[in-house]
């Protein structure tokens, strides 16, 4: 075992005594972590596949968490309004006392970790907790090829022409760029990849295949709300890895000169700046890499 694993090790079981996940009476209020986490989850309503993808739960625990917090009064579960297929949770009025209980509760107890430490030492632990947390977070995240007429995969796409459109000087019309269809990113054509965190799309980009000639880098987005994980060199690096299984034995993209983070990515990755290759009206700039063959 490594040392890095046995520290692993040692900090998960530290974190766990601090928040009390052996107990079935966590923060003092009768339940185990697992269901107040829930309840707190559950906050101004969600449906029942959301919570199970948010927290990583099986079917059936989640089934009997839900069932006993009904049991008490603190949530109800329904048919969704739309989707009679997809339940919905919602907290009662009960749920929502309780839910800001456990808020004050956890102030105070995180109120508690701090007090015994002097203002040097605070600052240290809470700047260590937030690099922790941003890279839990990155571990999190979860890379998969996915049909690009799903609905994360729709809403990827549209979130990143909206961000094209705010960005760009003269503002963006998919209408007038190179296409990227959804038949152009569906095997054999091409694939889109998409990047998930806690079960929620953060992220894509995408294959466009072109036999015997180079292949097409394309749609590389990555949420706001998601940077800093370094999900962006991930997606770059697992589409690399994708295009090599496929043949590809160089990558072409094309950018525009107001994405100076994807600019940098893509130098930094070992994409080189070359001539231009099409006449994309929106591109300032032209990148090509060649890949090595798999050993």
């Amino acid at each position: 075992m490594t040392q890095q694993i046995r520290t692993v090790r040692a900090f998960s079981r530290t974190a766990a005594e601090y928040v009390g996940t052996v107990s079935d009476h966590f923060l003092g209020r009768g339940r185990p972590y697992g269901e107040s986490r829930v309840l707190w989850e559950v906050g101004d309503g969600a449906d029942v596949r959301e919570l199970r993808s948010r927290l990583g739960l099986d079917s059936g625990y989640l089934a009997r968490v839900l069932g006993s917090l009904e049991a008490e009064g603190m949530i109800s579960v329904r048919p969704g309004r739309e989707d009679k297929r997809v339940r919905s949770v919602r907290l009662t009025a009960a749920g929502r006392r309780e839910r800001a209980e456990l808020e004050q509760r956890s102030d105070e107890k995180a109120q508690g970790l701090l007090d015994p430490l002097n203002a040097r030492q605070r600052a240290e632990l809470v700047s260590a907790m937030a690099t922790v947390d941003r890279l839990l977070q990155a571990s999190l995240v979860v890379f998969a090829v996915e049909d690009p007429r799903t609905a994360d995969a729709r809403w990827c796409i549209d979130q990143y022409f909206a961000e094209l459109d705010q960005r760009f000087e003269s503002g963006f019309d998919a209408a007038r760029s190179i296409s990227a269809d959804a038949d152009e990113l569906t095997p054999p054509a091409g694939l889109l990849l998409l990047a998930r965190l806690r079960g929620r799309p953060v992220g894509c980009g995408a294959l466009k295949f072109h036999p015997r000639q180079p292949a097409e880098l394309k749609r590389m987005w990555v949420s706001g709300e998601a940077r800093g994980l370094g999900i962006g060199r991930r997606l770059l690096f697992e589409l690399e890895r994708l295009a090599r299984d496929h043949g590809v034995r160089t990558l072409r993209l094309e950018t525009n000169e107001s994405l100076t983070e994807a600019i940098a990515l893509y130098r930094s990755g070992g994409y080189r700046e070359v001539p231009a290759f099409n006449d994309e009206p929106y591109a300032h700039h032209w990148f090509e890499k060649s890949l090595r063959p798999r050993r």
